[in-house]
């Protein structure tokens, strides 16, 4: 193997090409505020600045790789371009994003060879990647990347520690040269100059993700490293390939990050022709009782997935303004989890009537999901998923949710190449048959929804099953998580837990404990947060993941049945990393506020400038009862407003606050 570093015939090759022919290597933002250069020395290296200050100190580029060394008398070319457009989405948290960027491409080319740093520069960040096309050979055997990330200034991180298996970690504050690993998005804020970044990946395709381990503490220095393939290799890519992006978005304001649109801008155009049936929604589901240990997803006596609470979630469904209903633990092979991981993907349990419950949802115009658990049995699922889905399709089926929730079989990692080979293909198998996907224990998400609208949402952090058995998510964590996870996409959280004490659940006698002691375990937050998550936690297929029988007489619920998943605009309007959060939404003409402070209560001011100038709204607030210490107590009330108003939002620690903007007829 060869390293790519461009060797020293190259570099002086590169800097007389310079010289001679007047070409700069660096390239600005749009607004001139962001930087990037190509620098030389003994090496190929990039910089990064913001406003003139030094962000990136100049930082290694290139692979260990077979085939990737430019010859002595490769000739160069630099080339720069600029790009400016406006583009739709069938979804997201924008249905308008502008795509305006200035790029520079640097190419060495020989008689085998043409090796490309390809870099853009955008308002609010910067993305780089690899490209390759190496005549006389099949693939390219990549044995590691040699990017570096070297900040200039000491600064103050957001991460969870690096796993190839799993990203349900909890977050760290630490500084940057205290982080060993981690994975993406890595969100940082300078100490002195108060830049926010994140450094992810964009366009992840047919090569394992990115991740960070610390390279020198004393210079700053991360670098990047990939998830492994079992003999070691990294990736076996085409011979004609360009890797995923590398990326820092960039922001004055930790709201910046969020407000950030750059991660979808470099990934290709949609290449599903008819979308229509590409629909977000709001759901209910069985799934809560079986995590809380009052319901078993194998058939028994405690079975939650049978054809009796499936009409019962139907009609919930159908009576509350819902449009979809999950039921987790319907097909044969739940006993073998743990086991050899064997699932049925197409036989539903004896008391689950699969099509007569399919016929009755659809009578009521309720969308059936189907749930396929892989127990990361990678190759039944593969040789299964043809059959499963024009079932599921057969059935009127477009929503499936899947899981991972297992080792991969022959020592592969759920991040590596072999991963990202298997997540695409189910993507592209569900588009080919008109089915949406919610994807639990993913690969990371980096856009790629943009060119396959029809991925909708995914897990990748820790959810809210977690709080079913586990010393659960912090009111701190849920202030990170918008920072930093929720940075790469949506997130499938399954948010709305009003038992919060989980006092139905502790009063059944007959409870398991499956997963551990979980009889002190509750929601660590107030009731108005749980609302309010509703709209910080982003994710076109939204879930009230509570059990029915919890939302019956509650008015707090009438939030969600107001609610609208399907958002035209989206913007992040206060918070700071781990703090709090307040973030905007708008569905047609209505608008919904969620709000989320820390263990520490907090007041702060709303300005409503972001509504429609000249029509007045009725607010529908769902806050905390800050004169009660009771995090189940809920304070609703409602008001006349205007985008010229201001509105106070108290909350009490670990609470939120929630409100629903209605035009007044």
């Amino acid at each position: 193997m060869k390293t790519f570093s461009v060797y020293a015939a190259a570099l002086a090759l590169l800097c007389s090409s310079c010289g001679e022919s007047g070409h700069e290597l660096s390239v600005k933002s749009p607004d001139g505020k962001i930087e990037v250069k190509l620098a030389t020395d003994s090496l190929l290296t990039y910089s990064v600045a913001v406003d003139g200050l030094e962000l990136i100190s100049p930082s290694r580029l290139g692979f260990d790789a077979e085939g990737l060394t430019p010859a002595a008398d490769a000739k160069l070319s630099v080339t720069h371009s600029d790009f400016d457009e406006t583009w739709t989405q069938p979804w997201g948290e924008n249905k308008e994003i502008r795509n305006h960027y200035k790029e520079m491409a640097v190419t060495l080319t020989d008689s085998v060879l043409a090796f490309t740093v390809r870099v853009r520069a955008f308002d609010d960040g910067v993305a780089f990647r690899y490209e390759w096309e190496a005549s006389g050979r099949d693939s390219v055997t990549v044995m590691d990347e040699l990017t570096e990330f070297r900040f200039a200034q000491a600064a103050t991180s957001w991460s969870i520690p690096a796993d190839f298996d799993s990203y349900e970690k909890e977050y760290r504050e630490l500084p940057i040269d205290s982080v060993a690993t981690a994975n993406t998005p890595f969100t940082f804020m300078t100490d002195s100059s108060k830049i926010y970044g994140s450094v992810h990946e964009a366009a992840l395709y047919d090569f394992p993700e990115m991740t960070l381990a610390l390279d020198s503490a004393s210079q700053r220095t991360l670098r990047a490293a990939l998830a492994p393939m079992p003999d070691g290799v990294k990736a076996v890519a085409p011979a004609k390939f360009a890797t995923p992006w590398r990326t820092i978005q960039i922001g004055r304001q930790a709201v910046d990050l969020i407000n950030s649109g750059m991660i979808l801008n470099l990934n290709e155009p949609c290449k599903i022709a008819d979308v229509s049936w590409i629909k977000p929604q709001k759901y209910v589901g069985i799934w809560w009782g079986m995590h809380l240990g009052t319901q078993t997803w194998t058939m028994g006596p405690r079975h939650g997935a049978t054809t009796e609470n499936a009409i019962k979630y139907i009609d919930f469904a159908a009576a509350n303004n819902l449009q979809g209903v999950l039921f987790e633990g319907w097909n044969e092979g739940w006993e073998n989890w743990g086991g050899n991981q064997h699932f049925d993907y197409l036989k539903a349990y004896a008391d689950f009537d699969m099509d007569s419950i399919a016929a009755y949802a659809k009578s009521k115009n309720i969308e059936l999901w189907a749930h396929n658990e892989t127990g990361g049995n990678i190759p039944e699922y593969e040789a299964a998923l043809e059959s499963a889905f024009a079932y599921y399709h057969s059935l009127g089926i477009h929503t499936v949710k899947t899981g991972y929730a297992g080792g991969f079989k022959g020592g592969y990692y759920h991040h590596s190449q072999y991963g990202v080979r298997h997540y695409q293909k189910v993507v592209e198998t569900a588009a080919k048959y008109q089915i949406m996907l919610d994807a639990h224990e993913p690969i990371k998400e980096t856009g790629i929804r943009r060119t396959w609208p029809n991925m909708m949402t995914r897990e990748g952090a820790r959810g809210m099953e977690w709080n079913a058995w586990s010393a659960g998510n912090t009111a701190d964590y849920l202030c990170v998580l918008p920072f930093a996870r929720l940075l790469s996409g949506p997130m499938d959280y399954t948010p709305g837990i009003f038992d919060i004490l989980y006092r139905r659940a502790k009063a059944d006698k007959g409870r398991i404990q499956w997963n551990g002691d979980n009889s002190e375990c509750c929601i660590k937050t107030t009731l108005a947060r749980q609302i309010a998550n509703w709209v910080i936690i982003y994710s076109p297929l939204q879930m009230a993941a509570d059990q029915i029988e919890n939302y019956e007489g509650q008015p707090g619920f009438q939030f969600f049945r107001d609610f609208n998943a399907d958002c035209d605009w989206s913007m992040a309007l206060q918070g700071e990393i781990g703090k709090y959060i307040v973030i905007a939404r708008r569905a047609g003409d209505r608008y919904f506020v969620g709000a989320g402070t820390n263990a520490e209560g907090r007041t702060l001011s709303l300005p409503l400038s972001f509504l429609e100038k000249g029509v007045t709204y009725t607010a529908a607030i769902y806050a905390d009862d800050v004169k009660s210490s009771n995090p189940e107590r809920l304070s609703i009330s409602s008001c006349e407003v205007t985008a010229t108003d201001t509105l106070t939002i108290d909350m009490l620690p670990t609470g939120g606050q929630a409100i629903t903007f209605i035009p007044k007829k």
